[in-house]
């Protein structure tokens, strides 16, 4: 384990989808949450590696087609936090299309650590290069100021936003 993850590493082994709706508390800090993030127009986020494309764009449903109108973007909020940090530079986000990998950095640049603290911090990450129709897994690698690196969290799965449209 990095210093920059000392006793912020005992991280919830089950995530919360924040729009599951199940009325369940959200587990206690430190947490991995992946969810749907807000779309609001206007907030810049940095660039993501190539990731596959997404499904194209569909006219809205009729009753001839029961195909449900796609309405992107579709997007995954990653969401961790820490109690403490020592030495922490930061963290890099990794994303798979399986639990077993492979998985591809998708942080262009690392999300930047509070270095020193003894408070909490909670951190995010939008991954806005997502399929609707595809689930996808993540995890986040703390980075400390020498440059060590360390799985920080769990593999966290995240539901596809749409159920797969019908063979034709």
């Amino acid at each position: 384990m990095t210093r920059g993850a000392v006793a912020a590493w005992a991280v919830a082994t089950a995530a919360t989808l924040l729009a599951c709706g199940s009325g369940a508390p959200p587990p206690p800090a430190p947490a991995v949450v992946v969810a749907p993030a807000p779309t609001p127009q206007g907030i810049a986020t940095p660039p993501l590696e190539p990731s596959p494309a997404p499904e194209p764009a569909t006219e809205p449903a009729t009753a001839a087609d029961p195909t449900p109108a796609l309405t992107p973007p579709y997007r995954n909020t990653v969401r961790w936090s820490t109690a403490s940090e020592v030495d922490n530079f930061g963290y890099d986000v990794y994303r798979g299309n399986s639990k077993d990998g492979p998985f591809e950095r998708i942080t262009t640049d690392p999300v930047p650590g509070a270095g020193t603290s003894d408070e909490t911090h909670k951190y995010s990450f939008v991954d806005e290069k997502i399929a609707p129709y595809q689930s996808y897994f993540y995890y986040v690698e703390s980075i400390s100021l020498a440059g060590h690196r360390e799985r920080f969290t769990p593999i966290i799965e995240a539901k596809p936003k749409l159920p797969r449209p019908p063979s034709r």
